[in-house]
Order: structure tokens, then C-alpha cells, then sequence
């Protein structure tokens, strides 16, 4: 796998990588600035994402895992604090399944999505319109959703990129099966923060998410969606806050 991938990184403190979803960088970039005001953080778009290449060997959510974690042994990080939205989160816990090496110190999971859970499931995002993303994804869909064909067409062509790497990466299915067994390798504290309204993949699913972790904790968001940091940014960011410590 040979990718360069640069780690810039904004403030000072921990270090905190924060993984953004199929929406890219733009869903995560409060939280990252955020989070910059006391800690090291670095938030990079994902090979693929925002008109950046995506080379052949990059093809699945381990592959981007590997990634990171070269990178961040690479650049000698440890003890770091991983935090990831919807897909960024299946990267993230990825990452913490196959850290060998003591890089990761902490997980935090937004609405994320990759495992597979008895009696739940995610929804067909590949399916939906547009508005149907957004009812799906947002406690208020009318105050966030964006209708893509009134957006520059620089900014559709971007869009279309984000979701076609979303989909050479995540598949139509955006799980693998037997991550969630895999999770009991994961010794990291992991807090699990999910939108009570989120209906791609919702709070139960979460809540199975998080029993599955040995050190995991779960937190529901009130009158938020699958992106309570951009919907509840107070209340999300308060509870980064107390797990980073």
C-alpha cells in the first residue's frame, strides 16, 4: 500500500485524529476545530474524498485502517484519540482492532456504522434520494437538507466523487459481518454517541455497537440525527469533552 499520506495537524496537546463520514471533511470540521482548541488534532479527508486520488490499493474500509495506522506510527503518535462519524467510525474501530502497537488510546464512535447486529440493520443508503438522505439522517431534515441540484457545478461533481468512493470502499452493504465479534479484541475506552432520531442506522443498533466493546459506554443525543455534531454541536462536544479528559 503505498500512499503518502500527510497528517497536518491544527493545536496543541493529545493527539486527536478525527475520521470523517461519506459526506466528507465538511461534516466534521466544527468538531474538529473544536477539539483543536486543547488538543493536536488532525483531520484528514480520506483518499477518495473532496477530488483527492484514491489509488487501486485503497478498495476497502481495512485498507484506509492500515493506512492510518501506518501514518500515525510513522509519525510517532501514540496514546491517540480516534474519532470518527458514520463510516470514519467503522475506520476507527477497525483501527482499534488491529492496533498491535499502543498507538490508539481512546475510540470515540458517532453514529457509525460497519458492524453487523442481531435484529438490526442499516439502511439502503445507496437507495435513497437526496431528501431521503436527509429525512433519514437529520432530526430536522427540513433545516439541513440541501438540494444538490442547486449547488455549483463544481460542488455536484465533488458530491458525486464522495459517493463513489463511499461505495468502492463501504460496498452497498456498508458492514462486515464479522467485525462485531472482532470488537472484544478492543481493550481502548470507547465512547459510543448516537442521535436519538438517526434512522440510517439507529440508537439500538448502537447500543449493540457498544455492548459488543469490552470498554465501551454509550450516550444517546437528544433531538439529533446521524450527525449530532453538526445538529446538537453543545451537547456532542461536551461529551468529547469529558471522554477526552
Amino acid at each position: 500500500m503505498n500512499v503518502d499520506l500527510k497528517l497536518d495537524a491544527l493545536g496543541a496537546g493529545r493527539p486527536v485524529l478525527v475520521l470523517h463520514g461519506g459526506g466528507g471533511p465538511a461534516t466534521v470540521a466544527g468538531l474538529a476545530a473544536h477539539l483543536a482548541e486543547h488538543a493536536q488534532v488532525m483531520a484528514p479527508a480520506h483518499p477518495g474524498w473532496d477530488g483527492t486520488p484514491r489509488p487501486e490499493s485503497i478498495s476497502s474500509i481495512g485498507d484506509l485502517a492500515m493506512l492510518y495506522l501506518r501514518s500515525l506510527k510513522d509519525h510517532g503518535l501514540r496514546d491517540v484519540m480516534v474519532v470518527g462519524s458514520s463510516m470514519g467510525a467503522w475506520i476507527a474501530l477497525e483501527m482499534a482492532v488491529r492496533d498491535t502497537g499502543g498507538i490508539i488510546g481512546k475510540v470515540v464512535v458517532i453514529d457509525g456504522v460497519g458492524v453487523v447486529a442481531p435484529g438490526e440493520t442499516v439502511v439502503d443508503f445507496f437507495s435513497l434520494t437526496p431528501r431521503g438522505v436527509a429525512e433519514h439522517a437529520y432530526h430536522e431534515p427540513d433545516k439541513f437538507f440541501v438540494d444538490p441540484a442547486s449547488l455549483p457545478p463544481e460542488r455536484q461533481a465533488i458530491m458525486r466523487g464522495n459517493m463513489a468512493a463511499l461505495r468502492a470502499v463501504a460496498g452497498t452493504e456498508m458492514a462486515d459481518p464479522k467485525l462485531l465479534g472482532r470488537l472484544a479484541k478492543v481493550d481502548a475506552p470507547t465512547l459510543v454517541l448516537w442521535g436519538e432520531s438517526d434512522r440510517i442506522a439507529t440508537p439500538s443498533y448502537g447500543r449493540a455497537l457498544a455492548a459488543a466493546l469490552p470498554n465501551g459506554q454509550f450516550q444517546l443525543i437528544e433531538r439529533a440525527g446521524h450527525l449530532p455534531q453538526l445538529e446538537r454541536p453543545a451537547e456532542t462536544f461536551a461529551a468529547l469533552d469529558r471522554f477526552l479528559g
